[in-house]
């Protein structure tokens, strides 16, 4: 493990209006690490994670990649930066109006400049390690399957090698068979990356089966921080409620009538 972290928050704040939404997130996360931040909707996991790309700024604190301070980047060092991330969006995200290999070949050659022919060769590489042949490169996003959209969108996430790599709900709308395929094929391509893998799920077996360590945000804080084999037996009853499902808790879910 590097004495640096890959990644290094530390106390981030960041309200909308007067709600704050990140109360003191502080973490770090090591070199070719699964980190894995679980809670419910609304509970600030996704501005976590868009606080780290960059997409949010947070009102205060720190975040490090590699030791170097990323809030406030701009211009090229900003640029360089991104360069270093993946990305799979919750619902896949592919664009409409591109073939698949077009969409898998998306940021190699909008963001690396890399020419059509070589961009295309290493889509359908990619393709391949998620399972997908060379003739689905062919088709449009609306010709395929959910699992299949979501395998594609897999392979652009990792077309451009990153060294980080961000999961936004990845098992979201799959049935649970499908969903364990796209569990299995996370592990496998961060392994054969050396990635870090940074991910966000309300689903406890995907969380189980893709997560190093786990991590509960609740009320803008992680509120426990852990290895995933630990997580059924802490005895935090915030972490015991959510892994359970109960409804009876200290987590009260808003009811509207």
């Amino acid at each position: 493990m590097s004495a640096i972290p890959k990644i290094r928050m530390r106390d981030l704040h960041k309200r909308f209006g007067a709600k704050p939404v990140l109360d003191g997130v502080s973490a770090e996360i090591a070199a070719g690490e699964s980190f894995v931040i679980i809670g419910g909707s609304g509970s600030g996991k996704s501005v976590t994670i868009k606080c780290i790309l960059g997409l949010l700024h947070p009102d205060s604190g720190s975040i490090e990649i590699d030791g170097i301070e990323t809030v406030g980047l701009h211009g090229r060092a900003r640029d360089e930066l991104m360069r270093k991330f993946g990305m799979l969006f919750q619902g896949g995200a592919l664009f409409d109006s591109l073939r698949v290999w077009e969409n898998v070949a998306f940021g190699l050659i909008q963001g690396r400049r890399m020419e059509a022919a070589k961009a295309r060769e290493r889509a359908l590489e990619t393709l391949a390690q998620v399972g997908l042949g060379a003739d689905v490169g062919a088709l449009w996003p609306a010709e395929l399957s959910g699992g299949m959209q979501k395998r594609v969108a897999l392979a652009r996430a990792i077309a451009a090698r990153p060294e980080i790599i961000f999961f936004d709900e990845p098992t979201t709308g799959l049935d649970p068979i499908m969903a364990d395929v796209i569990n299995d094929l996370i592990v496998k391509c961060v392994k054969e990356l050396g990635a870090t893998a940074v991910s966000i799920t309300h689903d406890m077996h995907s969380a189980r089966k893709i997560g190093d360590r786990m991590a509960m945000i609740y009320g803008g804080k992680l509120i426990w921080v852990g290895r995933t084999a630990e997580i059924d037996t802490t005895d935090n009853p915030y972490v015991q409620q959510f892994v359970h499902g109960r409804a009876d808790g200290p987590i009260r879910m808003e009811v509207r009538g």
